[in-house]
């Protein structure tokens, strides 16, 4: 058995594709089916395409909600601050801070949750991380 990918659908695929384009991840394949009228764009970290995350994108209108009751997707990251503030600097909250240096929540723009983990050892607190209380659900 072999882990393929997650699926998660999308209101906006553009949208999601920037944010996740902004933690880092690539465009690996794209395919647009127009007889089921959706799109699914695949995307991975640089280096580890075999952990894929799906997007699926209904050409006709829907309203999505629950993304919470999904859990959420995780990520380790090489540095949670530097990474953090290139998410802010893009317009994206930081729902739950890296206030311990380990472990920050993100939500996409359909608000499923992705987790960011520092690889390696916890990073030393620092400002303006470590005093940053949460905002909205993570």
């Amino acid at each position: 058995m072999k882990y393929l990918h997650t699926m998660v659908r999308v209101s906006d695929l553009e949208d999601t594709i920037n944010f996740f384009q902004t933690l880092g991840l690539n465009e690996l394949r794209r395919f647009d089916s127009e007889a089921g009228r959706f799109t699914l764009v695949f995307l991975a970290a640089p280096g580890d395409e075999d952990a894929q995350v799906e997007l699926t994108y209904n050409w006709d209108p829907e309203e999505l909600e629950g993304g919470r009751n999904f859990g959420h997707l995780a990520y380790a990251v090489d540095d949670i601050y530097a990474l953090c503030q290139k998410l802010v600097d893009a317009g994206i909250t930081i729902n739950r801070p890296p206030r311990d240096g380990r472990m920050a929540f993100v939500r996409s723009p359909d608000g499923v949750s992705v987790e960011l983990l520092q690889k390696g050892d916890a990073l030393a607190a620092a400002d303006p991380w470590q005093n940053m209380a949460n905002i909205g659900e993570w």
